[in-house]
């Protein structure tokens, strides 16, 4: 059994001049048994570089690079590693993401994902101390969202950061990380932390990224996925976004919905419809009028099937498909569109060629040819 201290560096913030460009969070793992000799050790760190009896906070520390490099000395030293999921934030604009709440929920469910799907039986401690506004909101969301019969062992718990060294050290930590790759922050000492960093390191996870199948494979938590089907969804989507180029409005509408299914495909850890409300949210932010539905349905969606692409779709929204469940919900859907209309069709039909004696075929027309085929047949 392992357990895992996290915290966060960075914000929802998308000026990233001012307020940085990477959201970070890094988490502290050690074997349970260890926990409290671990504590101790830290204290010791805390001692030997003057935090007295204040936290260790990569704050603290700031830009005074040298003095980080002598604590990192020593925290590599613990027996401990680190796994780090890392956001570019520029790589999410203009995708709705600058909302607060679609930014959280999005790094709530990677987060989710990544760490439960790495470490399938983990105790999970993370800060509710004061302004540790995202790690707040993870707490919610694992406590709502959470199964043990999914990952099975798995804990989640919250402590004080003033109260748990290793929460303190995963803040450290995270900061170190963000004066490596946040552009506020990068200086002539970035590789060297990378370097001092890197023996305890099990593995820094970069989002968004480039969308492959095997990728897409490996991250896979759903039950009931299917490869077979992940597979054609999936090289059908890629070759349309590389062929298309997005030069009419239309095009680049279809190419940022395709992108945003990938994107969230890939941190959903069950195969999860994303609701059209937020669906338009993204989509919209990148237009200079809003989206309308009959648009976005014909327009987008029709649109792209009639070219070849797997799209499922629910009452709960749209979703790329990688089971079977959802294949068999989007014939079911339209099932219950298609057969009705036909049959209100082929009455209105006979109906009037009832009244006008053979005489009035509604369907003679030759737009209609394919549409009396089925209706014969």
């Amino acid at each position: 059994m392992i357990t895992a201290f996290a915290d966060e560096s960075g914000n929802n913030s998308f000026k990233f001049d001012s307020q940085g460009s990477h959201f970070i969070v890094a988490t502290v793992i050690c074997n349970s048994e260890k926990v409290q000799d671990l504590e101790k050790q830290v204290d010791i760190i805390r001692q030997n570089h003057n935090f007295q009896t204040g936290e260790i906070k990569s704050s603290g520390v700031a830009g005074n690079h040298k003095r980080r490099l002598n604590i990192l000395n020593d925290i590599v030293n613990l027996d401990i590693s680190v796994y780090a999921v890392i956001v570019d934030k520029r790589e999410l604009k203009g995708q709705g993401f600058n909302y607060k709440k679609s930014f959280y929920k999005y790094l709530n469910n990677l987060l989710y994902k990544e760490l439960f799907r790495t470490f399938p039986q983990l105790d999970l401690f993370v800060d509710e101390h004061g302004g540790n506004d995202y790690m707040l909101e993870f707490k919610k969301y694992v406590y709502k969202n959470h199964q043990k019969n999914l990952f099975s062992g798995s804990q989640f718990g919250i402590q004080n950061s003033k109260q748990s060294n290793l929460i303190q050290i995963a803040d450290f930590v995270a900061g170190t990380i963000a004066y490596i790759y946040d552009e506020t922050k990068k200086s002539e000492y970035s590789e060297e932390f990378k370097t001092v960093l890197k023996p305890i390191v099990s593995d820094f996870n970069f989002f968004p990224k480039e969308y492959n199948f095997k990728e897409f494979n490996e991250s896979n938590t759903d039950e009931f996925y299917s490869p077979l089907i992940a597979e054609v969804s999936i090289l059908r989507i890629n070759n349309f976004i590389e062929k298309e180029v997005g030069n009419d409005q239309q095009k680049i509408d279809q190419i940022n919905f395709l992108k945003l299914l990938l994107l969230f495909q890939r941190v959903y850890y069950k195969s999860r419809y994303i609701s059209t409300k937020e669906i338009f949210n993204h989509l919209s932010q990148s237009r200079e009028s809003k989206l309308s539905e009959e648009y976005f349905r014909s327009k987008i969606v029709g649109n792209l099937r009639d070219n070849g692409i797997l799209i499922s779709s629910s009452p709960k929204g749209y979703k790329i498909p990688t089971t079977e469940k959802d294949l068999y919900s989007f014939i079911k859907h339209g099932n219950r569109i298609i057969l009705p209309m036909l049959n209100r069709i082929n009455e209105m039909h006979k109906a009037i060629m009832l009244a006008s004696g053979n005489k009035l075929d509604l369907l003679a027309n030759e737009e209609f040819k394919e549409l009396k085929k089925i209706i014969n047949n």
